[in-house]
């Protein structure tokens, strides 16, 4: 479960609820610094470099290869970066990234568009993944094969008003009533903790959980909330800046997104080598598990649009349509404002 907290919703509930996700923040690992560091050869070629940061959502994983192996690879250094990955701090990073801290982040469409109704001048320059890989999952036995079966069972969340409302929504369609699921805080369990002690589903991301389900020979019954409706297949990370960098500085957000689309690119083209520099930069990571979720992960990090990173009007507006009506919003933003793919490279 931490992984879906991490990607999914935990920057949202920072945001609306400032609820954290399971587990707990931790440094960023001296490898990874000291990785970052070796893609220039010597102290002379750092210093002719420009040193960024990029702070991501959570713990690394591989939502997030693209970005070690563009440092791996040398792709920011082409670009004449330094670029250094790390985590967040107490307020996460959107906070980070708007306050001008830091000029890059992982963040998600969710929190992108409440943080816009909140002044908040945050703007997502590129989808990481094409489309929603997050739902509702539980362990076989438990018998749940739609929205239906969720009525008399017991959902493991976090306290975020956007649980319920999703819930809700893929529920309704299903003629069923969520009333009639019994709603408990995971606390920092993690999934298959959890449904082993006090719980029958929760939310997950299939390229982590699912994945380490299947490694573990659990087997899960997903249920993607993009099938239920279109609304819901919203971006989920995105890369994220704030608009006085996009004013200031916009040859730096075009070089950055250069170096990082073709650090996707080639993890897209090379799973097996990504997942190892991962592993290399973070290795405290399981190692099979990186393996076998970055080649799950891989294709759908382009899928079906016409580059990697492209970002599509229709789904900002409908995922914003959405949670206005659900009054996850005060008000409705300017889509148009929240995202650019003006700095993808052609």
């Amino acid at each position: 479960m931490k992984w879906r907290k991490t990607m999914g919703l935990m920057l949202l509930c920072v945001l609306m609820v400032t609820v954290a996700a399971c587990g707990g923040k931790e440094a960023a690992p001296a490898e990874q610094k000291s990785n970052t560091n070796a893609e220039s050869s010597n102290e002379g070629d750092t210093a002719a470099l420009k040193d960024i940061k990029v702070v991501l959502d959570w713990t690394p994983n591989t939502n997030h290869t693209g970005l070690y192996a563009a440092v791996d690879q040398g792709f920011y250094k082409a670009e004449g970066l330094n670029v250094e990955i790390v985590q967040p701090g107490a307020g996460g990073a959107d906070t980070m990234v708007a306050s001008n801290e830091v000029p890059f982040g992982v963040s998600y469409q969710e929190s992108v568009t409440q943080a816009r109704t909140q002044g908040v001048p945050l703007v997502s320059i590129a989808a990481v993944i094409q489309h929603n890989t997050s739902g509702f999952a539980a362990p076989a036995d438990r018998n749940i094969k739609s929205p239906k079966d969720f009525e008399g069972k017991t959902y493991g969340g976090w306290g975020s008003p956007v649980e319920e409302a999703v819930m809700q929504s893929i529920m309704e369609g299903d003629g069923a009533d969520v009333s009639k699921v019994k709603n408990i805080n995971m606390g920092d369990a993690d999934f298959f903790t959890a449904v082993k002690r006090d719980i029958d589903f929760a939310w997950i991301f299939y390229a982590w959980t699912g994945i380490e389900a299947e490694l573990r020979g659990e087997p899960i019954d997903m249920l993607y909330v993009k099938d239920y409706s279109d609304a819901l297949d919203y971006y989920t990370p995105v890369l994220v800046t704030n608009e006085q960098m996009i004013q200031n500085d916009p040859e730096l957000v075009k070089a950055f997104l250069k170096a990082t689309s073709e650090g996707y690119q080639y993890a897209i083209d090379h799973p097996e080598d990504a997942a190892n520099i991962l592993i290399k930069a973070v290795p405290d990571l399981d190692k099979d598990l990186v393996l076998a979720s970055q080649k799950w992960l891989s294709p759908k990090y382009t899928d079906d649009a016409p580059r990697w990173g492209e970002q599509k009007q229709e789904v900002w507006q409908n995922y914003t349509d959405w949670m206005f009506s659900k009054k996850l919003l005060d008000e409705q933003i300017d889509v148009s404002k929240a995202y650019t793919n003006d700095f993808l490279p052609q």
